[in-house]
C-alpha cells in the first residue's frame, strides 16, 4: 500500500527529503505512506473520492503537527516570512473549477453543440478531430475550459454515450494543447512568472502533436465502436448571447492571468456581468463542488510533502517526472524544478502537463471533466480503456527528445520590474546538449 512513495524513490532514489522529527518506516517518511495511502483509496473507493482526500489531508496535518517543529498550517497557507504559500493556487484553483463549470453549461445550453456534429467529419474521424480542436483551443485557454468544453461537446455529438477511454483523450488533448503555451496551463503560466521565455516551451508543441496523432486515433477508434457521431437533422436556434458570455469569461481569464497573475477573479468578473444579460446556471456550483473540494484537498496533501530537492536536472529526471504528476500534484513539482534550474523547459511543461493525464485525478482538468463524467473516476477502467495516453506519452516524449533535443536554459529573474529574455546555457565542451543516445 506504499506503492506511491516507492514510485517515487524508485524513480528518483537521490531526492531529498526535509529534515524533521517526523517517524519513517523505512527510507519512507510518515507524510510519504499517508499521501500514498490516500491515494490508493482515491484509485479504489472512486465513489468516495473526496472523503478520502479529507481524511488523508487531516491526517497529514495531524503528523506534521505532532512531530515537525514549529510548523504551521496558516503559515503555510497564507505565508510570511518572505515566503508566498499556497493560498493563490488553492483559490485560483477553486474560482476556475467552478467557474469553468457555469461555463461550460453556458456553453452547452447556448445549443451551440447541437449543430457541431453537422460539420465533424463522418466516422471516427470525427471524433478525432474533436480531440484536434480541443488540443488548438487548451493552446490559449485553460487546460480546464478545453476539456469542458469538448466534454460537454462530445455529451452531445455522442448522444450521451461517450466512452471512458475517449474521456481519457480529452483530458490528455487538453493537457498537451496547453503545454506548449505560456497561456494554456498553470505550469505553463508558474514558469513564465517565473522568468522563463515563452519561447523556451514552444518546442513541446512537437510532442503535443505526436501524443495527439496517437490518443486521437486510438481515443477516436474506441468512441466510434462505442457510438458514433449522430448527424442532427433538426434545426436549432443557437443562443448567440450565451456564447458571447463564454467568450468574454475566457477573454478576461486570460486578460486577468496575464495582468494580475489571478485568472479566477476574471473568471468570476465575467460570470457576474453576464448574469446580467442571461439566465447563470448557477446550479452547476452544487454539481461541481464535490470534485472541487476533492482536488483542493488532494494538492493541499502534496504540497505538504517534504520534498525539498530532485536529481540532477536531465531528460531522464523530466521523463520521469511525467509518472510522477500522475499520482504527484504538477504545482509543487514545477516550483521545485524551477528553484532547481538546468531544465529544457519545454520538455519538463510537457512532462508534468501531459503526464496528469495518465490517471483521471493526476490533472485539474481530468478532475473537473470526472464532475460532468462520474464513470471517469473508476480508476482501473480509466487507466486500462485508456492505455493510449501513456502509451502517447512515452513514444511522444522521445520523439521530442529525438527531433528537438535536450537544451536547459537558465531563468532570468525580474529586475526592477522587467522580465529580461532568457538565454540558453553553454554547456562546456566536454558537457554538450544531451541527444538520444545511437542505438546499438
Amino acid at each position: 500500500m506504499k506503492w506511491i512513495a516507492a514510485v517515487l524513490l524508485t524513480l528518483f532514489p537521490t531526492m531529498a527529503l526535509a529534515s524533521s522529527g517526523v517517524p519513517s518506516i523505512g527510507p519512507i517518511r510518515l507524510e510519504f505512506i499517508i499521501f500514498a495511502l490516500t491515494l490508493v483509496g482515491v484509485a479504489t473507493l472512486h465513489k468516495h473520492a473526496m472523503q478520502v482526500a479529507l481524511t488523508g489531508l487531516v491526517l497529514v496535518v495531524l503528523t506534521k503537527y505532532i512531530f515537525a517543529e514549529h510548523f504551521s498550517l496558516l503559515h503555510h497557507i497564507i505565508g510570511g516570512n518572505g515566503e508566498e504559500g499556497e493560498w493563490r493556487v488553492l483559490l485560483n484553483l477553486l474560482g476556475l473549477l467552478f467557474g469553468f463549470a457555469i461555463l461550460a453549461k453556458h456553453f452547452e445550453e447556448s445549443k451551440l453543440p447541437d449543430v457541431l456534429p453537422n460539420y465533424l467529419p463522418g466516422g471516427w474521424k470525427g471524433g478525432f478531430a474533436l480531440l484536434a480542436l480541443i488540443c488548438i483551443l487548451s493552446s490559449f485557454l485553460d487546460n480546464i475550459a478545453a476539456a469542458m468544453i469538448g466534454g460537454t461537446i462530445a455529451l452531445v455529438v455522442f448522444k450521451g454515450k461517450v466512452h471512458i477511454g475517449y474521456l481519457a483523450a480529452i483530458v490528455a488533448a487538453s493537457n498537451a494543447g496547453g503545454a506548449p503555451s505560456v497561456v494554456g496551463d498553470t505550469t505553463t503560466t508558474l514558469m513564465w512568472i517565473a522568468g522563463v521565455s515563452p519561447l523556451a516551451v514552444i518546442h513541446a508543441a512537437v510532442a503535443a502533436l505526436a501524443s495527439i496523432l496517437i490518443i486521437g486515433y486510438f481515443g477516436a477508434k474506441q468512441q466510434h465502436a462505442h457510438q458514433p457521431i449522430v448527424k442532427n437533422k433538426v434545426t436549432v436556434e443557437v443562443e448567440w448571447v450565451r456564447i458571447a458570455i463564454v467568450f468574454f469569461i475566457l477573454v478576461c481569464a486570460i486578460a486577468t492571468n496575464y495582468l494580475l497573475d489571478f485568472p479566477a477573479l476574471g473568471v468570476w468578473v465575467a460570470i457576474l456581468l453576464g448574469a446580467m444579460i442571461s439566465k447563470t446556471p448557477w446550479e452547476e456550483i452544487k454539481n461541481a463542488w464535490r470534485g472541487t473540494v476533492f482536488l483542493m484537498a488532494l494538492i493541499a496533501c502534496a504540497s505538504l510533502m517534504p520534498v525539498e530537492e530532485l536529481p540532477a536536472a536531465s531528460p531522464w529526471t523530466a521523463f520521469g517526472l511525467g509518472f510522477v504528476s500522475a499520482v504527484f500534484d504538477n504545482i509543487p513539482l514545477t516550483k521545485l524544478c524551477l528553484d532547481q534550474g538546468g531544465y529544457d523547459w519545454g520538455c519538463l511543461a510537457y512532462s508534468v502537463g501531459f503526464g496528469g493525464s495518465m490517471i483521471w485525478f493526476g490533472s485539474s482538468a481530468g478532475v473537473a471533466l470526472s464532475n460532468k463524467f462520474p464513470e471517469a473516476k473508476n480508476t482501473w477502467a480509466y487507466v486500462k480503456n485508456g492505455w493510449h495516453v501513456t502509451a502517447a506519452y512515452v513514444i511522444s516524449f522521445f520523439i521530442m527528445w529525438g527531433v528537438m533535443g535536450w537544451h536547459p536554459t537558465e531563468i532570468q529573474k525580474e529586475t526592477a520590474g522587467v522580465r529580461h529574455t532568457q538565454e540558453a546555457i553553454v554547456p562546456a565542451p566536454a558537457e554538450a546538449a544531451v541527444s538520444v543516445p545511437a542505438a546499438k
